[in-house]
């Protein structure tokens, strides 16, 4: 089954409808808790209740998360067969990420979106817009189809899917059943991106596509980094890396190895 290109896409789907629907339960019990508790006592000194120790567990999870997905990215990393190609591609790509302001324009799209569809449907367009946007645009979500499509190699998506199922968890029991259906946004977007990785297979040479998973897991540590909240770093502006090496591979090859 994990020779199937397209496991790590359902695995994935998967942690979002369980995550959403644990939320949506969580949800619906708090809700009738806190209606029965006003239906028994004056709750006006509650207004903004203390946090509790299962309130900070989300916080908690996703620093743990964090650490794994730096430990996957680490792995996935020392992978790499020419640590020039590595260099040049991350320098150059943020510098192309940087003046395209990849980051800057990802916010300004999902703002837009999330603009558009209120009103159309209320929180359940929100939750669906807010939660497909997390799930699916990210190098994350890149490197993981790379890696299915290519390799057959779901690590990145199963760490993906820990990831989205915590996430999904604590927006859909803020957001509602919008969340829920943003798995089905998560399925088609990665399978179309799986099943693109699967057609460039043949043909990229197999040594620059160990270069292009190798950076790939670069930006996976530095999602780790920012989930356990020790950098802030602009992940999506680091994104044109994954791909120079299509044209530094060859160019090194002309000049370094004839």
């Amino acid at each position: 089954m994990t020779d199937w290109a397209l496991w790590g896409t359902v695995v994935n789907t998967a942690a979002v409808l369980l995550g959403a629907s644990v939320g949506l339960a969580i949800k619906t019990v708090g809700s009738r808790a806190v209606q029965k508790r006003k239906e028994t006592r004056d709750l006006s000194q509650y207004d903004e209740a203390p946090p509790s120790r299962v309130s900070r567990l989300p916080d908690a999870v996703q620093k743990a998360l964090g650490l794994c997905a730096l430990i996957i990215g680490v792995l996935g990393a020392v992978k790499v067969q020419n640590v020039l190609v590595m260099i040049l591609s991350v320098t150059l790509g943020v510098v192309v990420g940087e003046l395209l302001d990849l980051d800057g324009l990802l916010n300004r799209f999902g703002a837009f979106v999330e603009g558009k569809m209120k009103g159309k449907g209320g929180r359940v367009a929100e939750g669906f817009v807010t939660a497909t946007l997390l799930f699916c645009v990210g190098a994350m979500t890149i490197t993981g189809a790379m890696e299915s499509g290519m390799l057959h190699d779901h690590t990145t998506f199963y760490a993906k899917s820990m990831l989205d199922l915590v996430s999904a968890v604590v927006f859909a029991s803020t957001l509602g059943i919008g969340v829920l259906f943003s798995a089905v946004g998560v399925f088609v977007i990665q399978s179309l991106l799986t099943l693109a990785a699967v057609l460039m297979a043949g043909a990229i040479p197999m040594a620059v596509t160990g270069e292009m998973i190798a950076i790939g897991s670069l930006l996976v540590i530095l999602i780790g980094t920012n989930l356990m909240d020790i950098t802030k770093i602009k992940v999506m502006n680091y994104l044109p890396a994954m791909f120079l090496p299509l044209a530094l591979c060859p160019l090194y090859d002309l000049f370094f190895v004839l």
